[in-house]
């Protein structure tokens, strides 16, 4: 049975002067090795040192290791982006065939504690604030339902007061009675707080970590919850202990040295799997956008050949891995990276509080680039000869 820990201390308490590597009272620390090893390994890749012949080894390996992969993250790989691009395309296709699943994140509100300098929902933004209550959750759930959709994800901001573990829970909940299969991208929890949002139906977890780079993380996050840097690189692994039969991992793209983050992203997936071998992986691979009263924030050198290449070496790398590509890009890109990489696709996304039922509560996170229906990304997966997927797993 799930009781919830009071909350020791309270997120207006944790400012910039907070220790960021410290946990705080009430903070599940579980003692993982992996951080540890990620920031060690990651510290140590110089992309400039890789030369052509260590991609092309890379590229001759049946099964990659983290060198490899390095490897193929290096500016040495940018001449091999078509070799990398087909060798992914064949892995994509021997392990998953020519399924693409489709899906939609759901924001039941946009409440937010932390400080975050690059996020719309940072709790100093000016913006329309909005939690949905069940009967608005359950009207969204119903006009998403009706679209054939069969998979969802539900987001909040960052705010344990607004939006608790049992508003989430609940809300899964009512998600479980329309959908096969449920994701939750909110605040980190505790393994007994994951464990009952598993109980409640969750299937599995994404986390961004923003950045791996914990001196640069700690100027980007000034207050909150989320400015504990080792309480949040270790969520996906207290997920798993809750019981969580998936994990998300991600870096936005562009807030530090992509080629690094990108790197600690794919062996901290990596790692964690090796440990938890019955874990099913999924990267996520967005760029930094736009975003409400600061239209400067954009992606720092990482476009689109940088961000294939880095797609196409998440696959090579961890070749059973689920790959999402976000509405963050441009609707011709994300057709062309579910063609070679790409296994996952949002559709009909709508960012803000209360949009797929016509009620617009409250603002968006961010700017969005593809803002297609569910039936035109559809029609656009056929068109390239794939075949679209609603859900990837039944109960029974």
């Amino acid at each position: 049975m799930y009781e919830p820990k009071p909350e020791v201390i309270s997120a207006k308490y944790i400012t910039a002067e907070t220790d960021h590597m410290a946990y705080q009272p009430g903070m599940d620390n579980i003692g993982s090795d992996i951080q540890d090893e990620v920031i060690a390994r990651m510290n140590a890749y110089d992309a400039d040192c890789y030369t052509s012949a260590d991609v092309q080894r890379a590229l001759n390996r049946d099964v990659l290791q983290p060198e490899d992969f390095a490897a193929l993250l290096s500016p040495a790989a940018a001449p091999f982006l078509e070799q990398m691009a087909q060798r992914a395309q064949m892995e994509t296709r021997k392990h998953f065939g020519n399924s693409v699943q489709m899906f939609t994140p759901l924001y039941i509100a946009n409440y937010c504690e932390n400080y975050c300098i690059y996020c719309g929902f940072n709790c100093h933004n000016k913006i329309r604030r909005a939690k949905l209550d069940m009967d608005e959750i359950e009207r969204e759930l119903q006009a998403i339902a009706a679209t054939g959709l069969q998979e969802i994800l539900l987001l909040t901001g960052e705010s344990r007061t607004m939006s608790p573990v049992e508003y989430i829970g609940e809300a899964v909940k009512l998600a479980r009675q329309h959908f096969r299969v449920i994701g939750v991208e909110i605040y980190p929890v505790n393994v007994s707080e994951y464990a009952y949002l598993h109980e409640c139906g969750v299937d599995y977890v994404t986390v961004f970590q923003e950045t791996y780079d914990a001196d640069k993380y700690q100027t980007l996050h000034l207050g909150g919850h989320k400015r504990i840097f080792p309480y949040r690189l270790n969520a996906q692994e207290r997920a798993l202990m809750g019981g969580m039969r998936g994990v998300g991992f991600a870096a936005l793209l562009g807030l530090s040295d992509f080629r690094k983050d990108a790197f600690a992203t794919g062996l901290h997936a990596y790692l964690l799997q090796r440990k938890y071998p019955h874990a099913e992986i999924a990267f996520s691979c967005p760029r930094l956008r736009p975003i409400i009263n600061n239209d400067t924030i954009n992606p720092k050198d990482v476009h689109e050949p940088q961000l294939l290449q880095v797609v196409c070496a998440y696959r090579l790398f961890m070749p059973f891995a689920s790959i999402t590509i976000s509405t963050r890009e441009r609707a011709g890109f994300r057709d062309h990276i579910i063609g070679l990489a790409a296994t996952k696709i949002s559709a009909g996304v709508d960012v803000g509080i209360g949009g797929h039922s016509g009620e617009d509560k409250g603002d968006e996170q961010f700017e969005i680039s593809d803002d297609r229906s569910v039936d035109e990304v559809y029609q656009a997966i056929k068109a390239h000869g794939l075949q679209p997927v609603m859900a990837d797993y039944l109960y029974v």
